[in-house]
């Protein structure tokens, strides 16, 4: 709102003034435009460095001059020269956009170089596996970022829980939190040299009813969807063990005790190393997501960061 003392406007003339324009960054953005033009002391040259074209910006110096109900700019043939109002007005503009421009560069900054606590809640076996080394990556690029990670796989309230971002294989099941995806892991069937020497490796899905099945616990725990090419089928699977972490199926795996459905990242290790073999390897699963969810799409620029940065690498594996 413009100061009545520096230009005389009575109280009526001023609730006028107050709503000349519908929507108030057009009164700011012609404030912009108006100081511009005062420091240029032509349209012309004006509207180069502003990047308009010279109608527009003199049609919106004269519909802010009849907002406001005073001539800002004496128009000559040759030059522009502010009228006293137009002076005393540049002065207060000036600082308002100096201060803008300032707060602006200052966010920019901000956004570059991020710093503070960012909390965030992992799975634990896909951060230990996956995003260690993302994580490690990260911490170098933004050294002004402390981090407090929760791998617990209890379920995280981020209303009332000291977290800013949780980090979730499968597809999220509350629709109020803002959910964005990270990647997709595809998933075979893994199991150990060993137990495949002594069980068999069976040569169709339907013959994995025959075997000890790792399952991990929750929906679809025993039906596994197998695809290969364009045939898909579901598959009852049965066995001793029923888990909650990834990790432990692996590892159950790898000592011979049957047949886990695995993201290929999670088992490549132990598939280099020898513990573990694929398992009808035309055969796959279909894959797991992987989402970051937060409470609101507002964030600060730390868990931004972040979250774009695991989206690119995820995305790149």
């Amino acid at each position: 709102m413009i100061d009545q003392s520096v230009f005389g406007i009575n109280a009526v003339k001023s609730k006028l003034l107050i709503h000349r324009w519908d929507n108030p960054l057009d009164f700011l953005n012609d404030m912009a435009l108006f100081v511009e033009v005062v420091k240029a002391r032509n349209f012309t040259r004006a509207a180069e460095t502003l990047g308009i074209p010279n109608s527009t910006l003199s049609r919106r110096i004269s519909e802010l001059e009849k907002g406001i109900g005073l001539r800002l700019l004496h128009r000559t043939t040759r030059k522009i020269e502010p009228t006293e109002a137009g002076r005393l007005y540049f002065e207060r503009c000036k600082r308002i956009v100096d201060e803008a421009r300032l707060a602006h560069e200052q966010l920019g900054e901000m956004l570059a170089r991020p710093s503070g606590l960012l909390r965030a809640s992992l799975p634990v076996d896909f951060a230990t596996v996956y995003l260690a080394p993302l994580i490690a990556e990260f911490s170098q690029l933004y050294p002004g970022i402390n981090f407090e990670f929760d791998l617990s796989p209890r379920q995280v309230d981020l209303i009332t829980d000291p977290v800013d971002v949780v980090i979730r294989m499968g597809e999220p099941a509350d629709s109020n939190l803002i959910a964005r995806k990270l990647a997709s892991l595809g998933r075979r069937l893994y199991a150990s040299p060993r137990y495949l020497e002594i069980s068999g490796e069976p040569g169709r899905p339907s013959e994995l009813v025959n075997h000890e099945c790792l399952r991990l616990r929750g929906q679809g725990a025993g039906r596994w969807t197998l695809s290969c090419d364009s045939e898909r089928v579901d598959v009852d699977v049965g066995g001793r063990f029923e888990l909650n972490s990834v990790g432990m199926l692996r590892r159950l795996a790898s000592l011979d005790l049957g047949v886990a459905l695995l993201p290929e990242g999670i088992a490549a290790q132990d598939v280099s190393d020898g513990k573990l073999r694929k398992v009808l390897p035309q055969w796959q699963a279909l894959p797991v997501s992987v989402y970051a969810l937060t409470e609101t799409r507002l964030l600060p620029a730390k868990t931004q960061k972040f979250i774009e940065f695991l989206r690119d690498k995820l995305e790149c594996a």
